[in-house]
């Protein structure tokens, strides 16, 4: 009989620092839940201190680090010479293709009650460095990871083209190069002899392996910089902000496309182009871009400036928050500090209050107070999609010019071309060829002139 395999339990640990509130720090650990249900993990503890920094060798303090212990079975102490199981959570990271079965599990009488699992592992609300992780892997016999590696985790898992494949594998080895003396599970002493040679050899087979997939990605980013140049006369809108505040769910209402909606954390990594339906003239593309997240490793940040540059090179940022939830404003400061980052904070930009079915009218009259100049709507309202449509559609008709076109008989292919990059007003015919009287962005049109003068 087939069974399924057991859930991974887990508890998370997540400290307090002066400079938080209560509000924002109980926001952080449900965010972290949600990251970690992502994974297919099961919470059944949050254990949490107030302390001046996440510093100190084990991250919790003495009290706090026995009671954690006492949960996974641990000794409590840091300096247990006990021989630590090699993580399977670090080998995912070292070894993307690791599906080998759990080695270690132990046999048991069949008739048996089943004891109750101890959690397997212990994940950290915070970034905390490879001592910090051994420790509290010595201390508790369970599997540490931070923050950083759950999301790096969930990102090799969602990544679909190859792309995202690549920068994710350049995130995850940078994450797991420092790591390594840590996860090596094999019971040497690493500092002279064959230990050490292995530990020089993994690291340079992952600096090796990093300047391999630096040169596939800029192979394949210069591709994408041809397609985003072959859009460049196109009116373009992406859909930014906070993971899982409806940016699919938008895109899919504005676009008709079938692009995936999950209620999962990161659903979306790579960047989908749709054109608005129904169709403008000329066509307005909307894209949907990955979702950002308080705490996001930097190294993400950096291996997806090409994810992003969509925002980057959009006529308009439409900023997707979820109202409903009472942390949105530190989200839309996330989202924002993260396209400052790259240099996307130049593009004009519209405040989109999302899921506003699930807000009080009381709280929407605080929101209208507040954000003036935001449209509150909900994804699932079709009057609300039309709106934004208009007020998108609105929003390059202000900056159109009309002007007139000589299309001669002679490049009459070129029709279509005019037709895409410009709304066709009326037409007339003389000796000449093709006269028509256009609508379009200065730059489009100029181009156009350009394209239809050429010999």
């Amino acid at each position: 009989m087939d069974t399924q395999p057991p859930v991974p339990r887990a508890i998370l640990v997540a400290i307090q620092v002066p400079g938080v509130d209560d509000v924002a720090h109980a926001a952080s650990i449900e965010e972290l839940g949600r990251l970690v249900k992502t994974l297919g993990y099961e919470v059944v503890v949050t254990i949490s201190q107030k302390r001046d920094a996440v510093g100190g060798g084990t991250v919790l303090g003495k009290g706090r680090l026995e009671e954690l212990a006492a949960l996974t079975g641990g000794t409590g102490v840091v300096g247990s010479m006990a021989i630590q199981r090699k993580s399977k959570a670090r080998e995912r990271f070292e070894d993307a293709d690791d599906n080998e079965p759990d080695a270690e599990q132990k046999e048991s009488d069949p008739d048996a009650p089943a004891a109750p699992e101890k959690p397997e592992f212990v994940i950290v609300d915070h970034e905390i460095s490879p001592s910090q992780a051994r420790n509290l892997e010595r201390a508790t016999g369970a599997q540490v990871l931070d923050r950083t590696g759950v999301i790096v985790e969930i990102f090799h898992r969602h990544a679909h083209s190859r792309e995202a494949k690549l920068q994710v594998e350049i995130a995850r080895l940078k994450y797991v190069s420092p790591r390594l003396r840590e996860s090596s599970g094999s019971g040497r002493q690493q500092g002279a002899g064959a230990g050490e040679s292995d530990l020089e050899l993994d690291r340079r087979k992952i600096r090796d392996r990093l300047a391999e997939l630096k040169v596939q990605l800029e192979d394949i980013q210069r591709d994408g910089d041809q397609r985003r140049s072959g859009r460049r006369d196109q009116l373009r809108v992406a859909l930014v902000g906070y993971t899982n505040a409806g940016k699919s769910s938008l895109m899919r209402a504005l676009t008709g496309s079938e692009v995936l909606v999950e209620d999962k954390l990161f659903a979306t990594l790579d960047t989908t182009v749709r054109a608005l339906q129904p169709e403008a003239k000329p066509r307005v593309l909307v894209s949907d871009t990955v979702g950002f997240i308080k705490k996001l490793p930097h190294d993400l940040v950096a291996s997806f400036r090409s994810t992003l540059a969509e925002a980057l090179e959009a006529s308009l940022l439409l900023f997707v928050v979820d109202a409903s939830d009472p942390t949105y404003q530190s989200q839309l400061e996330v989202s924002r500090e993260v396209l400052r980052e790259i240099g996307a904070d130049a593009v004009p930009s519209r405040l989109l209050l999302n899921k506003i079915d699930r807000v009080s009218e009381a709280d929407r009259a605080t929101l209208r107070e507040k954000h003036p100049d935001a449209i509150l709507l909900s994804a699932k309202s079709p009057e609300d999609i039309a709106a934004l449509r208009e007020t998108i559609i609105a929003f390059f008709e202000a900056s159109m010019v009309e002007d007139q076109l000589v299309l001669p008989y002679a490049k009459q292919g070129l029709l279509s071309e005019v037709y895409e990059h410009a709304r066709v007003l009326s037409e007339d015919y003389d000796t000449t060829g093709r006269i028509m009287k256009v609508r379009g962005l200065p730059g489009a049109i100029a181009r156009l002139r350009r394209t239809l003068a050429a010999s």
